[in-house]
């Protein structure tokens, strides 16, 4: 559950390494935007539909930004953006596929489904703080998203 009012970021990955490693550098950054991390996509739309242990809108708030990884388990990368972006309560939300893969046909398939970025994740540590230095930049300083007025999540 986040305890703030600024909308979290739905970090939808599976690896638990990367998850630290991602909070560690929002920790470092001094970036004090709530991260909801959710290990699969049948989760993710648990959360986004508030279903099961997020049926409490208190329990899921709408988030700001998705980080989407493709490869999880149970219900994918894939079908979670497909379904995100099919939804009339849920497309204005900007999801940005958080991927290992660099391969040109999912970035494709990707953008195709209607992602709004794709980032490769990072390796290098170094790589890795700039790029969240940049999508705290632009998401959270520059862009001006919609303001959750209404809507299941």
């Amino acid at each position: 559950m986040v305890s703030t009012t600024q909308a979290p970021i739905l970090f939808v990955e599976d690896s638990e390494e990367d998850t630290e490693v991602f909070r560690w550098v929002l920790h470092k950054l001094a970036l004090n935007i709530p991260l909801v991390r959710l290990e699969d996509g049948e989760e993710a739309l648990d959360y986004l539909y508030q279903r099961n242990i997020y049926s409490a809108p208190s329990a899921a708030p709408r988030p700001a930004l998705i980080l989407l990884d493709l490869n999880l388990i149970e219900t994918d990368g894939r079908e979670v953006l497909q379904t995100i972006k099919s939804d009339d309560d849920l497309k204005a939300i900007p999801v940005i596929i958080w991927s290992g893969s660099d391969e040109a046909q999912d970035v494709k398939i990707s953008f195709q489904e209607g992602a709004t970025s794709y980032i490769s994740k990072p390796l290098d540590i170094h790589k890795l703080k700039y790029v969240v230095e940049m999508i705290h930049h632009y998401w959270f300083g520059v862009v001006v998203l919609p303001e959750n007025t209404e809507g299941k999540a």
